[in-house]
């Protein structure tokens, strides 16, 4: 391989005297750099090296999401199973329209007066799993509400407590009251 120099001196374009004062030169301001500590930069090296932390930190981001899609998917198949195995039924062809909020829309099942006033109580809670709704007990629906509490619908139980400025403080709900 031809160097630059050897490339002039072919040309015409510099003599052997010039091009050896050039290259002892350079060999004394390598010599002199090194002995000083500075070190040559190679930029090509630093541009490979950048290139290849860009690199790293992209397929570190890949991984991170894949991981976390991995771990949603987990937590989805523990929700459906516990669903699955907890569910309590609502009553063979339930009567009692039951209605309920479930995110921004009041939904509504079927259910016995039975089934009802458990759900009334708090012992089961309702489920949006699937497209559809299961009723769990208590205990299974705070486990999937530590899992995903957007699918759990808690029913607020009546306060007691009446405002004393309400003009309505006079006029009972009852608790059968259907909405």
């Amino acid at each position: 391989m031809m160097g630059l120099a050897d490339q002039l001196l072919k040309a015409g374009l510099v003599d052997k005297k010039k091009a050896k004062v050039v290259h002892q030169n350079k060999s004394k301001q390598q010599k002199d750099d090194r002995r000083a500590g500075v070190e040559t930069v190679d930029e090509a090296k630093l541009a490979a090296q950048e290139l290849q932390r860009a690199n790293a930190e992209k397929a570190r981001l890949a991984n991170a999401e894949r991981d976390a899609a991995a771990q949603q998917k987990a937590i989805s198949a523990q929700i459906t199973q516990m669903v699955q195995q907890n569910k309590q039924s609502k009553g063979n062809n339930g009567d009692i329209a039951y209605n309920f909020t479930f995110g921004t829309k009041i939904e509504r099942i079927y259910v016995t007066n039975a089934v009802r006033e458990h759900l009334v109580a708090g012992r089961l809670v309702i489920v949006g799993e699937g497209g559809g709704y299961e009723l769990v007990p208590r205990v299974i629906a705070d486990k999937i509400a530590e899992r995903n509490a957007d699918i759990v619908v808690r029913v607020k139980q009546a306060s007691t407590e009446v405002d004393e400025d309400d003009p309505y403080a006079d006029f009972k709900i009852p608790d059968d009251l259907m909405w």
